[in-house]
């Protein structure tokens, strides 16, 4: 599997925060799994929001036959799906797409898409444009850049199709669905 990483419009240390948080959370769930800065889009020559863009990144750092994971956030959201649904299209496999406070962004595609969110408002007004598979939301809320720059803060609830709610926090779930996407 491919995983690729698309952050928002911020300081990029909150980036690199993200990126730490994941990998320690892979780690302490005995997870073999761990994902290098080259799997980050450089927002610095990228805009997260141009599909095209991210489309671009991909193909760089993509194996076509393996499947494809794409996490993103705030403005990332809109890249990640686009580069999402430019990858299906061209027959290659998208594992899932991850969105973390995508308020407002549609979740069109014809492949498992997760939602996380700062708070439940979010959570709730951003499943009128698509709830998707798992999903999550932090309760008590916390700020927008704290959920990626702070996401093992982030305490909440998972939602699941399959299962009553379950506590855990931001990075544990989207942890566990890189683990479940991966086997």
């Amino acid at each position: 599997m491919t995983l690729i990483i698309c952050p928002g419009i911020h300081d990029v240390a909150l980036s690199d925060r993200f990126l730490n948080a994941l990998n320690r959370q892979l780690q302490a769930t005995g997870s073999n799994c761990q994902i290098l800065p080259e799997q980050v889009l450089p927002t610095q020559r990228h805009m997260p929001f141009d599909g095209l863009a991210v489309w671009s990144f991909v193909e760089e750092r993509a194996d076509p036959p393996a499947p494809l994971l794409l996490i993103g956030f705030s403005a990332g959201v809109v890249g990640a799906i686009a580069a999402a649904n430019l990858w299906q299209a061209q027959g290659r496999t998208v594992a899932a797409a991850i969105a973390v406070d995508g308020w407002g962004v549609p979740q069109i595609g014809d492949f498992p898409l997760h939602r996380v969110s700062h708070d439940h408002f979010t959570h709730w007004s951003s499943a009128l444009l698509g709830a998707g598979q798992d999903s999550f939301y932090a309760d008590p809320p916390v700020e927008h850049l704290d959920l990626w720059g702070f996401p093992e803060g982030a305490l909440g609830v998972r939602v699941s199709l399959s299962g009553p709610p379950k506590q855990m926090t931001a990075i544990a779930f989207i942890a566990t669905l890189i683990d479940r996407y991966r086997s």
